[in-house]
């Protein structure tokens, strides 16, 4: 059985439900401005408030959100983009082209104990859940798993990805980020991904024309230099 990681949604969304990129605030959200929220916000909820729960229920349940590590990868002033094949676990994403790199939060990326405990119980109380932060491990697992990075990198992490506008992403939502690799990057599952780097002009240029996006990088794609330009450090 899968556990994935979730948020309660009004954890994460207390004042109102955005469509599309909510950049992260510099400063935590005041009552004059409850329409941003900051990365601290963001990460005091996931901490506070997170837990595992079964796949299959958490897909039916819109009050819960399942927090997606969604990468955008730049090498030399350009991103990765790959179209997901027949072979890859996901049906729904097949053919579709995507400049997002990640997937599902698991217990494994909670170190030592705390993953063992939350194997055994995915609904505990906030004692038992909380203070953990499992989105780092989970987004270098995914890296690491997809893709092959020769040379150091950093993540720079810019903001969430909401659309609830249907079924999938009524129960989703994305931490984008930004992976700046100072070396190079290659598919590593090339049964189930093909892809290529290629300039930010262009990912518009394809959008444009009509390529097949996936949902989250179509909205992200418009908003690129915004997205690119950023500063937000938080691992290397």
């Amino acid at each position: 059985m899968e556990f994935v990681f979730v948020v309660p949604r009004e954890a994460l969304f207390p004042a109102f439900y955005p469509h599309g990129l909510s950049p992260f605030a510099e400063t935590s959200g005041s009552d004059s401005d409850a329409s941003t929220f900051s990365l601290r916000q963001f990460e005091s909820a996931v901490a506070e408030h997170g837990f595992f729960v079964e796949r299959a229920r958490a897909e039916t349940s819109p009050q819960w959100k399942q927090v997606i590590p969604y990468s955008l990868v730049e090498c030399d002033g350009r991103i990765l983009v790959v179209r997901r094949l027949r072979k890859g676990g996901e049906s729904r994403l097949h053919e579709k082209h995507s400049i997002g790199i990640g997937g599902h939060i698991n217990p494994e990326d909670l170190s030592g104990g705390d993953a063992e405990r939350s194997a055994r119980h995915p609904a505990g109380s906030d004692r038992e859940q909380g203070a953990r932060n499992p989105i780092d491990a989970g987004t270098r697992r995914e890296i690491a798993e997809e893709l092959a990075v020769r040379g150091a990198y950093d993540i720079r992490r810019v903001g969430l990805l909401n659309d609830d506008s249907n079924p999938v992403g009524a129960v989703h939502v994305g931490v984008v980020q930004v992976i700046s690799v100072r070396g190079s990057v290659e598919i590593r599952e090339r049964d189930q991904l093909e892809g290529r780097l290629v300039r930010p002009e262009e990912l518009a240029e394809m959008l444009t024309r009509g390529t097949n996006f996936e949902t989250w990088s179509g909205l992200l794609i418009p908003r690129l230099d915004e997205i690119l330009s950023k500063p937000m450090t938080v691992a290397s």
